[in-house]
C-alpha cells in the first residue's frame, strides 16, 4: 500500500476547489459590473468607494486561498514525514498507552500493568469489546510492572478484549495501576488519511507508543540434543 499517495492528493482539493469557486464568482462580478457600467445613470454614476472595496475584498479572499494551499502543502509534507517516521517501528515491540489488546491465533492477549506499591490482592479482569465480564485472573501482589499473557477460555470468539485492574492493599485502599498493550508492529496502515501500527491485534497512532524496543526472538530448541 502507497501510504502517502492518498494524503497528498486530499491535501490540494479542498483549495483548488476554492479556487475554482472564486474564479468563476469573479467572472459573474465582472459581467454584473460591466452590465452596471454600461447602464448607469450618467448624472448618478456607481459609487467608487463602494467599487474598490469589493475588489479589495475579492483580493482578501483570494489571498487567503493561496495561503490554505500553502498550508495543506506542509500539511502533506508533514504526514508524508510521519509515514516515513511510522516505517521505523515494523519488527519493533512497542510499549502501547492502552488497556486493549487483541486476541491472537493461538487464543492469547498480552498486556502489562503497573502497580504503584504492594497488594493485598490484585484482580485482573479481562472484558470484551462490549464491556462485558469475560474472565477474572489473580494478578501478582508485588509493586512495579507486570506481564501478564491471558490464555482465553475454550470458545472464546475472536476480536478486541481490554483489561482492568482492582488493585487493594492490607487496608482495603485502592492501589493505583496503569495497563500497557505490548506487541511488534506487523505492518502499518493508512486509515482516513491517517497513520496507524498494527500490533498486538489493534491499531493505533504512533502518537500512543509509549517504548520502543528491539524485538528478540526466542531462538529454536536445539535439534537432537545438539547446539
Amino acid at each position: 500500500m502507497d501510504i502517502g499517495a492518498i494524503t497528498g492528493q486530499e491535501a490540494t482539493t479542498q483549495a483548488n476547489q476554492s479556487a475554482a469557486t472564486l474564479a468563476k464568482d469573479f467572472d459573474n462580478f465582472l459581467h454584473l459590473l460591466t452590465t452596471q457600467l454600461q447602464y448607469q445613470d450618467p448624472l448618478a454614476p456607481m459609487d467608487s468607494n463602494q467599487f474598490t472595496q469589493q475588489l479589495v475584498a475579492f483580493t482578501g479572499v483570494e489571498q487567503s486561498i493561496a495561503t490554505n494551499k500553502n498550508l495543506e502543502a506542509i500539511v502533506a509534507q508533514n504526514k508524508a514525514l510521519e509515514n516515513g517516521n511510522a516505517v521505523d517501528y515494523l519488527g519493533k515491540e512497542v510499549t502501547i498507552g492502552t488497556n486493549k489488546a487483541g486476541l491472537s491465533d493461538d487464543g492469547t492477549a498480552t498486556w502489562e500493568y503497573l502497580l504503584e506499591a504492594s497488594t493485598s490482592s490484585t484482580k485482573l479482569i479481562i472484558k470484551d469489546e462490549n464491556g462485558l465480564l469475560v474472565d477474572t485472573v489473580n494478578g501478582s501482589l508485588a509493586a512495579g510492572i507486570h506481564e501478564f499473557v491471558w490464555h482465553a477460555p475454550e470458545g472464546t470468539d475472536p476480536g478486541t478484549y481490554s483489561l482492568e485492574i482492582e488493585a487493594k492493599s492490607g487496608n482495603d485502599e485502592d492501589v493505583a495501576s496503569n495497563v500497557y498493550s505490548i506487541g511488534v508492529v506487523e505492518s502499518i496502515e493508512n486509515v482516513g488519511g491517517q497513520v496507524l501500527l498494527s500490533s498486538n491485534g489493534i491499531l493505533t497512532s504512533p502518537r500512543d507508543v509509549l517504548a520502543v524496543r528491539q524485538f528478540e526472538q526466542e531462538p529454536l530448541p536445539a535439534e537432537n540434543g545438539t547446539e
